[in-house]
Protein backbone atom coordinates (compact mmCIF):
# COMPACT_ATOMS: atom_id res chain seq x y z
CA UNK A 1 0.00 0.00 0.00
CA UNK A 2 1.04 3.28 -0.84
CA UNK A 3 0.16 6.20 1.47
CA UNK A 4 0.12 10.22 1.05
CA UNK A 5 0.06 12.28 4.13
CA UNK A 6 -0.30 16.20 3.36
CA UNK A 7 0.65 18.48 6.59
CA UNK A 8 3.21 15.37 6.97
CA UNK A 9 5.06 18.01 8.97
CA UNK A 10 2.38 19.10 11.67
CA UNK A 11 1.78 17.38 15.21
CA UNK A 12 -0.47 14.83 13.98
CA UNK A 13 1.49 14.26 11.07
CA UNK A 14 4.70 13.50 12.45
CA UNK A 15 3.01 11.04 15.10
CA UNK A 16 1.15 8.96 11.98
CA UNK A 17 4.11 9.27 9.96
CA UNK A 18 6.53 7.69 11.92
CA UNK A 19 4.18 5.11 13.16
CA UNK A 20 3.52 4.01 9.43
CA UNK A 21 6.82 3.60 9.03
CA UNK A 22 7.15 1.33 12.03
CA UNK A 23 4.64 -0.79 10.32
CA UNK A 24 6.39 -0.63 6.84
CA UNK A 25 9.75 -1.51 8.72
CA UNK A 26 8.73 -4.32 10.55
CA UNK A 27 8.86 -3.03 13.85
CA UNK A 28 5.23 -3.21 14.97
CA UNK A 29 2.91 -6.45 14.71
CA UNK A 30 -0.36 -5.23 16.47
CA UNK A 31 -2.04 -4.43 13.16
CA UNK A 32 -2.65 -7.77 11.70
CA UNK A 33 -1.32 -8.13 7.89
CA UNK A 34 -1.13 -4.33 6.75
CA UNK A 35 1.65 -3.76 4.41
CA UNK A 36 2.60 -0.73 3.31
CA UNK A 37 5.22 -0.35 0.51
CA UNK A 38 5.61 3.60 0.41
CA UNK A 39 4.72 6.71 2.52
CA UNK A 40 4.45 10.10 0.70
CA UNK A 41 4.96 13.47 3.04
CA UNK A 42 4.03 16.20 1.41
CA UNK A 43 4.30 19.90 3.49
CA UNK A 44 4.37 23.61 2.68
CA UNK A 45 7.82 23.40 1.91
CA UNK A 46 6.59 20.42 -1.05
CA UNK A 47 6.58 21.13 -4.60
CA UNK A 48 3.71 20.92 -7.09
CA UNK A 49 5.47 17.68 -8.93
CA UNK A 50 5.70 15.95 -5.72
CA UNK A 51 1.86 16.04 -5.44
CA UNK A 52 1.26 14.91 -8.65
CA UNK A 53 3.10 11.76 -8.07
CA UNK A 54 1.80 11.12 -4.47
CA UNK A 55 -1.70 11.41 -6.09
CA UNK A 56 -0.75 9.52 -9.36
CA UNK A 57 -0.20 6.81 -6.99
CA UNK A 58 -1.28 7.08 -3.97
CA UNK A 59 -3.88 4.05 -2.55
CA UNK A 60 -4.87 5.73 0.74
CA UNK A 61 -4.82 9.46 1.41
CA UNK A 62 -4.74 11.55 4.82
CA UNK A 63 -5.57 15.17 4.48
CA UNK A 64 -4.40 16.51 7.46
CA UNK A 65 -3.10 20.14 5.92
CA UNK A 66 -4.63 22.62 7.19
CA UNK A 67 -4.91 26.48 8.81
CA UNK A 68 -5.03 26.85 12.30
CA UNK A 69 -4.16 30.29 13.21
CA UNK A 70 -3.34 32.85 9.85
CA UNK A 71 -2.88 36.36 10.33
CA UNK A 72 -6.14 37.07 8.93
CA UNK A 73 -9.81 35.45 8.76
CA UNK A 74 -9.56 34.79 5.08
CA UNK A 75 -6.92 32.63 5.02
CA UNK A 76 -8.77 29.75 7.02
CA UNK A 77 -10.49 29.47 3.50
CA UNK A 78 -7.42 29.63 1.50
CA UNK A 79 -5.89 27.15 3.85
CA UNK A 80 -8.32 24.67 4.59
CA UNK A 81 -11.14 24.83 1.72
CA UNK A 82 -8.18 25.55 -1.28
CA UNK A 83 -5.84 23.20 -0.74
CA UNK A 84 -8.78 20.15 -0.12
CA UNK A 85 -9.92 21.55 -3.45
CA UNK A 86 -6.20 21.08 -5.15
CA UNK A 87 -6.00 18.13 -3.99
CA UNK A 88 -9.46 16.32 -4.72
CA UNK A 89 -8.59 18.19 -8.29
CA UNK A 90 -5.23 16.45 -8.81
CA UNK A 91 -6.82 13.15 -7.49
CA UNK A 92 -9.16 12.93 -10.45
CA UNK A 93 -7.00 14.38 -13.19
CA UNK A 94 -5.51 10.95 -12.69
CA UNK A 95 -8.88 8.96 -12.24
CA UNK A 96 -7.26 7.98 -8.44
CA UNK A 97 -10.64 6.65 -6.45
CA UNK A 98 -8.62 5.93 -3.56
CA UNK A 99 -10.15 6.84 0.15
CA UNK A 100 -9.22 9.91 1.42
CA UNK A 101 -9.77 10.56 4.87
CA UNK A 102 -10.13 14.60 6.28
CA UNK A 103 -8.93 16.25 9.23
CA UNK A 104 -11.87 18.27 10.46
CA UNK A 105 -12.96 19.80 14.13
CA UNK A 106 -15.25 20.38 16.06
CA UNK A 107 -15.89 23.54 15.20
CA UNK A 108 -17.21 22.81 11.42
CA UNK A 109 -20.54 21.75 13.63
CA UNK A 110 -21.09 25.62 13.51
CA UNK A 111 -23.03 25.07 17.10
CA UNK A 112 -22.64 26.46 20.37
CA UNK A 113 -19.24 28.63 20.96
CA UNK A 114 -18.80 28.03 16.94
CA UNK A 115 -22.17 29.48 16.03
CA UNK A 116 -19.75 32.08 14.41
CA UNK A 117 -16.21 30.46 13.80
CA UNK A 118 -14.22 31.77 10.76
CA UNK A 119 -12.45 28.44 11.02
CA UNK A 120 -15.39 26.21 11.39
CA UNK A 121 -16.75 27.74 8.20
CA UNK A 122 -14.09 26.68 6.65
CA UNK A 123 -13.92 23.32 7.98
CA UNK A 124 -17.19 22.75 7.29
CA UNK A 125 -16.78 24.13 3.72
CA UNK A 126 -13.90 21.58 3.29
CA UNK A 127 -16.12 18.51 4.48
CA UNK A 128 -18.72 19.45 2.27
CA UNK A 129 -16.42 19.22 -0.80
CA UNK A 130 -15.20 15.92 0.26
CA UNK A 131 -18.87 15.00 0.46
CA UNK A 132 -19.42 16.21 -2.86
CA UNK A 133 -15.95 14.47 -3.99
CA UNK A 134 -17.32 11.21 -3.27
CA UNK A 135 -20.87 11.31 -4.39
CA UNK A 136 -18.89 12.36 -7.65
CA UNK A 137 -16.33 9.74 -8.06
CA UNK A 138 -17.44 7.01 -5.84
CA UNK A 139 -14.31 7.29 -4.09
CA UNK A 140 -14.85 6.71 0.25
CA UNK A 141 -14.21 9.67 2.07
CA UNK A 142 -13.24 9.32 5.83
CA UNK A 143 -14.06 12.75 7.54
CA UNK A 144 -13.16 12.88 11.44
CA UNK A 145 -14.05 16.04 13.17
CA UNK A 146 -11.50 16.24 15.90
CA UNK A 147 -11.99 17.25 19.36
CA UNK A 148 -9.06 19.12 21.37
CA UNK A 149 -5.74 16.85 20.66
CA UNK A 150 -2.70 16.23 22.96
CA UNK A 151 -0.15 14.39 23.06
CA UNK A 152 4.20 14.60 22.52
CA UNK A 153 5.06 17.50 19.59
CA UNK A 154 1.88 19.42 20.35
CA UNK A 155 2.87 22.80 19.74
CA UNK A 156 2.36 24.67 22.98
CA UNK A 157 0.96 28.58 22.84
CA UNK A 158 -0.80 27.31 19.44
CA UNK A 159 -3.85 25.37 19.29
CA UNK A 160 -4.27 23.17 22.92
CA UNK A 161 -4.21 24.23 26.36
CA UNK A 162 -2.90 21.03 26.94
CA UNK A 163 0.14 21.49 25.36
CA UNK A 164 0.65 24.85 26.70
CA UNK A 165 0.10 23.86 30.12
CA UNK A 166 2.43 20.70 30.15
CA UNK A 167 5.29 23.23 28.09
CA UNK A 168 4.86 25.44 30.97
CA UNK A 169 4.60 23.54 33.89
CA UNK A 170 7.99 21.81 32.51
CA UNK A 171 9.88 24.97 32.00
CA UNK A 172 8.83 26.86 35.01
CA UNK A 173 6.66 29.17 33.37
CA UNK A 174 3.30 30.58 34.31
CA UNK A 175 0.32 29.14 33.30
CA UNK A 176 -3.55 30.89 34.06
CA UNK A 177 -6.92 28.91 34.03
CA UNK A 178 -9.52 31.68 33.98
CA UNK A 179 -12.45 29.11 34.91
CA UNK A 180 -10.53 25.54 36.38
CA UNK A 181 -14.12 24.28 35.80
CA UNK A 182 -14.24 24.47 32.03
CA UNK A 183 -14.57 20.99 30.61
CA UNK A 184 -12.35 20.04 27.60
CA UNK A 185 -13.24 16.52 25.54
CA UNK A 186 -9.24 15.48 24.57
CA UNK A 187 -8.01 12.85 22.49
CA UNK A 188 -4.47 11.51 22.88
CA UNK A 189 -2.47 11.44 19.87
CA UNK A 190 -1.87 7.44 20.14
CA UNK A 191 -5.58 6.85 20.10
CA UNK A 192 -6.11 8.95 16.99
CA UNK A 193 -3.26 6.76 15.12
CA UNK A 194 -4.82 3.95 15.97
CA UNK A 195 -8.24 5.14 14.31
CA UNK A 196 -6.57 6.69 12.02
CA UNK A 197 -4.79 2.86 11.26
CA UNK A 198 -8.08 1.39 11.21
CA UNK A 199 -9.18 3.02 8.28
CA UNK A 200 -6.40 2.08 5.92
CA UNK A 201 -7.97 -1.33 7.39
CA UNK A 202 -10.99 -0.53 6.57
CA UNK A 203 -12.87 -0.40 10.09
CA UNK A 204 -13.09 2.81 10.68
CA UNK A 205 -15.66 3.80 13.14
CA UNK A 206 -18.71 5.58 11.85
CA UNK A 207 -21.26 8.46 13.46
CA UNK A 208 -23.45 11.40 12.91
CA UNK A 209 -23.19 14.70 15.04
CA UNK A 210 -26.29 15.73 17.03
CA UNK A 211 -24.56 19.61 17.59
CA UNK A 212 -21.00 18.37 19.59
CA UNK A 213 -22.20 15.12 20.40
CA UNK A 214 -21.18 11.73 18.63
CA UNK A 215 -24.18 9.12 17.81
CA UNK A 216 -22.13 6.32 16.51
CA UNK A 217 -24.22 4.72 13.16
CA UNK A 218 -22.67 2.06 11.02
CA UNK A 219 -23.33 4.13 7.99
CA UNK A 220 -22.94 7.41 9.04
CA UNK A 221 -21.41 9.70 6.85
CA UNK A 222 -18.49 10.75 9.58
CA UNK A 223 -16.00 9.03 11.54
CA UNK A 224 -14.98 9.16 14.87
CA UNK A 225 -12.47 8.17 17.69
CA UNK A 226 -13.84 6.17 20.28
CA UNK A 227 -11.86 6.70 23.15
CA UNK A 228 -11.88 10.74 24.30
CA UNK A 229 -11.57 12.27 28.03
CA UNK A 230 -13.64 15.12 29.21
CA UNK A 231 -11.37 16.74 32.23
CA UNK A 232 -11.91 20.08 33.73
CA UNK A 233 -9.00 22.55 33.06
CA UNK A 234 -8.70 22.15 37.19
CA UNK A 235 -8.35 18.58 37.17
CA UNK A 236 -5.55 19.19 34.26
CA UNK A 237 -3.05 21.54 36.51
CA UNK A 238 -3.94 19.46 39.78
CA UNK A 239 -2.15 16.32 37.88
CA UNK A 240 0.38 18.39 36.04
CA UNK A 241 1.18 19.99 39.57
CA UNK A 242 1.71 16.43 40.58
CA UNK A 243 3.98 15.25 38.11
CA UNK A 244 6.61 18.40 38.65
CA UNK A 245 6.85 17.62 42.59
CA UNK A 246 7.84 13.87 41.48
CA UNK A 247 11.41 14.55 41.99
CA UNK A 248 10.95 16.12 45.24
CA UNK A 249 8.36 13.02 46.48
CA UNK A 250 9.07 10.52 44.08
CA UNK A 251 5.68 9.94 44.05
CA UNK A 252 4.63 7.93 40.29
CA UNK A 253 0.79 9.37 40.51
CA UNK A 254 -2.01 6.94 39.18
CA UNK A 255 -1.99 5.56 35.96
CA UNK A 256 -4.11 3.10 35.25
CA UNK A 257 -3.97 1.85 31.55
CA UNK A 258 -5.60 3.77 29.19
CA UNK A 259 -6.49 6.45 31.71
CA UNK A 260 -6.18 10.29 31.13
CA UNK A 261 -3.66 10.64 33.76
CA UNK A 262 -1.25 7.58 31.89
CA UNK A 263 -1.54 10.59 28.64
CA UNK A 264 -1.11 13.34 30.08
CA UNK A 265 1.61 12.27 31.81
CA UNK A 266 3.82 11.46 29.10
CA UNK A 267 2.69 14.26 27.35
CA UNK A 268 4.45 16.02 30.21
CA UNK A 269 7.50 14.20 30.35
CA UNK A 270 7.88 14.94 26.32
CA UNK A 271 7.81 19.01 26.81
CA UNK A 272 10.47 18.45 29.93
CA UNK A 273 14.11 20.13 29.29
CA UNK A 274 16.86 17.54 28.98
CA UNK A 275 18.71 18.59 31.85
CA UNK A 276 15.41 18.19 34.12
CA UNK A 277 14.99 14.39 33.04
CA UNK A 278 17.79 13.45 35.43
CA UNK A 279 18.06 14.33 39.13
CA UNK A 280 19.51 13.25 42.31
CA UNK A 281 17.91 10.86 44.64
CA UNK A 282 18.88 11.01 48.75
CA UNK A 283 21.30 8.21 49.27
CA UNK A 284 21.35 7.68 53.48
CA UNK A 285 24.86 5.95 53.41
CA UNK A 286 26.73 4.68 56.61
CA UNK A 287 29.77 2.21 57.23
CA UNK A 288 27.48 -0.59 55.99
CA UNK A 289 26.21 0.57 52.59
CA UNK A 290 23.56 2.61 50.88
CA UNK A 291 19.94 3.14 51.20
CA UNK A 292 18.13 4.64 48.40
CA UNK A 293 14.08 5.31 47.68
CA UNK A 294 13.78 5.14 44.45
CA UNK A 295 9.82 5.63 43.61
CA UNK A 296 6.88 6.01 45.84
CA UNK A 297 2.93 5.38 44.54
CA UNK A 298 -0.59 6.49 46.15
CA UNK A 299 -1.60 2.95 46.87
CA UNK A 300 1.21 0.36 45.99
CA UNK A 301 3.85 1.43 48.01
CA UNK A 302 7.36 2.09 47.32
CA UNK A 303 10.68 0.21 45.43
CA UNK A 304 14.00 1.04 46.86
CA UNK A 305 17.38 -0.06 46.56
CA UNK A 306 19.88 -1.45 49.41
CA UNK A 307 23.57 -1.73 48.77
CA UNK A 308 25.29 -3.82 51.11
CA UNK A 309 29.24 -3.86 52.14
CA UNK A 310 31.22 -7.34 52.08
CA UNK A 311 30.12 -9.21 55.26
CA UNK A 312 27.85 -6.69 56.62
CA UNK A 313 24.48 -7.78 57.81
CA UNK A 314 20.92 -5.44 57.00
CA UNK A 315 17.34 -5.42 58.20
CA UNK A 316 17.08 -7.78 61.64
CA UNK A 317 13.34 -6.24 62.17
CA UNK A 318 9.63 -7.42 61.30
CA UNK A 319 6.74 -5.99 60.67
CA UNK A 320 2.80 -6.87 61.97
CA UNK A 321 1.36 -5.70 58.22
CA UNK A 322 4.08 -4.22 56.06
CA UNK A 323 5.52 -6.66 53.63
CA UNK A 324 8.37 -6.36 51.49
CA UNK A 325 9.69 -8.38 48.66
CA UNK A 326 13.69 -8.73 48.19
CA UNK A 327 15.39 -9.20 44.60
CA UNK A 328 18.88 -9.26 44.62
CA UNK A 329 20.52 -8.54 41.29
CA UNK A 330 24.71 -8.28 42.03
CA UNK A 331 26.48 -10.05 44.35
CA UNK A 332 26.12 -13.24 46.51
CA UNK A 333 23.54 -13.35 49.91
CA UNK A 334 21.64 -15.23 52.44
CA UNK A 335 17.79 -14.17 53.19
CA UNK A 336 17.15 -15.76 57.22
CA UNK A 337 13.55 -15.29 58.12
CA UNK A 338 12.45 -16.10 61.52
CA UNK A 339 8.78 -16.28 62.86
CA UNK A 340 8.09 -13.87 66.04
CA UNK A 341 7.57 -16.10 69.33
CA UNK A 342 9.20 -19.26 67.41
CA UNK A 343 12.77 -20.43 66.82
CA UNK A 344 12.85 -21.93 63.18
CA UNK A 345 15.05 -19.87 60.93
CA UNK A 346 14.16 -20.45 57.15
CA UNK A 347 17.35 -19.47 54.98
CA UNK A 348 17.58 -18.76 51.05
CA UNK A 349 20.87 -18.22 49.59
CA UNK A 350 20.30 -15.58 46.52
CA UNK A 351 22.48 -14.45 43.98
CA UNK A 352 22.34 -11.60 40.97
CA UNK A 353 23.67 -14.93 38.86
CA UNK A 354 20.15 -15.91 39.42
CA UNK A 355 17.37 -13.75 39.91
CA UNK A 356 14.80 -14.82 42.21
CA UNK A 357 11.98 -12.32 44.29
CA UNK A 358 11.95 -13.56 48.39
CA UNK A 359 8.83 -12.02 50.20
CA UNK A 360 9.43 -10.82 53.82
CA UNK A 361 6.30 -12.45 55.69
CA UNK A 362 4.61 -10.17 58.18
CA UNK A 363 5.17 -11.41 61.82
CA UNK A 364 8.80 -12.58 60.60
CA UNK A 365 11.65 -10.93 61.48
CA UNK A 366 14.55 -10.89 58.38
CA UNK A 367 17.98 -10.38 57.72
CA UNK A 368 19.84 -10.26 54.61
CA UNK A 369 23.78 -10.98 54.77
CA UNK A 370 26.33 -10.07 52.32
CA UNK A 371 28.53 -13.62 52.08
CA UNK A 372 30.60 -11.99 49.66
CA UNK A 373 34.53 -10.78 51.12
CA UNK A 374 34.89 -8.41 48.21
CA UNK A 375 31.82 -7.39 46.13
CA UNK A 376 28.57 -5.11 47.03
CA UNK A 377 25.19 -6.73 47.88
CA UNK A 378 22.57 -4.79 45.43
CA UNK A 379 19.19 -5.33 46.18
CA UNK A 380 15.84 -4.38 44.77
CA UNK A 381 13.29 -3.56 47.53
CA UNK A 382 9.39 -3.49 47.01
CA UNK A 383 7.57 -2.47 49.90
CA UNK A 384 3.90 -2.37 49.81
CA UNK A 385 3.43 1.03 51.78
CA UNK A 386 5.37 3.88 51.72
CA UNK A 387 7.23 4.99 54.88
CA UNK A 388 5.81 6.32 57.40
CA UNK A 389 7.78 7.85 60.56
CA UNK A 390 5.26 8.36 62.76
CA UNK A 391 4.08 4.83 61.87
CA UNK A 392 7.07 2.80 60.87
CA UNK A 393 5.51 -0.62 61.76
CA UNK A 394 9.29 -1.83 62.11
CA UNK A 395 10.27 -3.92 65.09
CA UNK A 396 13.82 -4.67 65.83
CA UNK A 397 14.71 -8.15 66.78
CA UNK A 398 18.08 -10.31 65.62
CA UNK A 399 17.10 -13.87 64.07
Amino acid sequence: MKILITGAKGFVGKNLCLELKNIRDGKVRCYGDLAIDEIYEYDMDSTPEQLETACKNADFVFNLAGVNRPQNQEEFMQGNFGFASILLDTLKKYGNKCPVMLSSSQQASLTGRFGNSEYGRSKKAGEDLFLDYSEETGASVKIFRFPNIFGKWCRPDYNSAVATFCNNMANDLPIRVNDPSVELELLYIDDLVSEMINCLKGQEHHCEFEGLDVSPQKDGRYCYCPVTHKVTLGDIVDLLNGFKQMPVTLMIPEIPENSFAKKLYSTYLSYLPVEKAVFDLKMNVDQRGSFTELVHTPKCGQVSINISKPGVTKGRHWHHTKWEQLIVVKGHGLIRMRREGTGEVIEYEVSGDRIQSVIMLPGHTHEIINLSETEDLVTVIYCNEVFDPSHPDTYSDPV
